[in-house]
């Protein structure tokens, strides 16, 4: 997890590990027969790291404080979002978390296979979601000159465009309350509105209490 957090998960190997604890790498194989075992005790290793309190009986509020909790893991191990999916998640933290969510689901009036489905949607938009923050400042961190000079030419770019009229439909969806500036510099409500809308279109159903 250090060499993944430090240099990103293509700089994980058998090798690397294996000299960090001071083995031989033949020896590691012993306990981690393949890299994709490690990439599995690692996604285990980051699952540890949730804190959960008591479900408060709120469903949507207890899935979207977790969405924050998955999103805060993601940027203090960036390699998360690559890693995560069905694959690497059935390790002993892993099963804690997703019992936790079912914990935190039990009002919900929808078989368990739906449930978890609706775990697996909430955590890949917040994979995509991350990804995309994640990209963004790799891009900043690469520009030959300030973030604040490319916004300010792709800006008067899209400005030119939008007056052409060709595009009035995108021209109004910008400039109607929620201009990009202010999106961007709020990706927090950003993302409190993308995964609320996601965990509102499950639906009681009508027939239960």
């Amino acid at each position: 997890m250090r060499i993944a957090d430090a240099e990103g998960i293509e700089a994980v190997s058998m090798r690397r590990v294996a000299t960090g604890i001071g083995a031989g790498t033949m020896s590691l194989y012993n306990y981690v027969p393949r890299k994709e075992d490690l990439y599995e005790l690692m996604v285990d290793a980051v699952s540890g790291e949730y804190e959960f309190t008591p479900p408060s009986g709120d469903w949507r509020a207890d899935l979207l404080a977790l969405a924050h909790r998955t999103r805060e893991l993601m940027h203090r191990h960036p390699w998360l979002p690559r890693l995560l999916s069905p694959v690497y998640g059935f390790g002993p933290n892993a099963l804690r978390y997703l019992e936790h969510c079912l914990a935190c689901l039990a009002p919900l009036g929808v078989p368990g296979g739906e449930k978890l489905e609706l775990v697996a949607a909430v955590n890949g938009s917040v994979a995509t979601f991350v990804a995309a923050e994640l990209a963004l400042a790799e891009r900043a961190r690469s520009l030959p000159w300030s973030e604040a000079a490319e916004q300010g030419v792709r800006t008067a770019w899209l400005g030119s465009r939008l007056a052409t009229g060709e595009y009035p439909l995108l021209a109004a969806a910008l400039t109607g309350g929620h201009p990009v500036a202010e999106a961007e510099a709020d990706m927090d409500s950003v993302f409190d509105r993308s995964v609320s809308r996601l965990l509102g279109a499950w639906q009681q159903p009508a027939n239960t209490p």
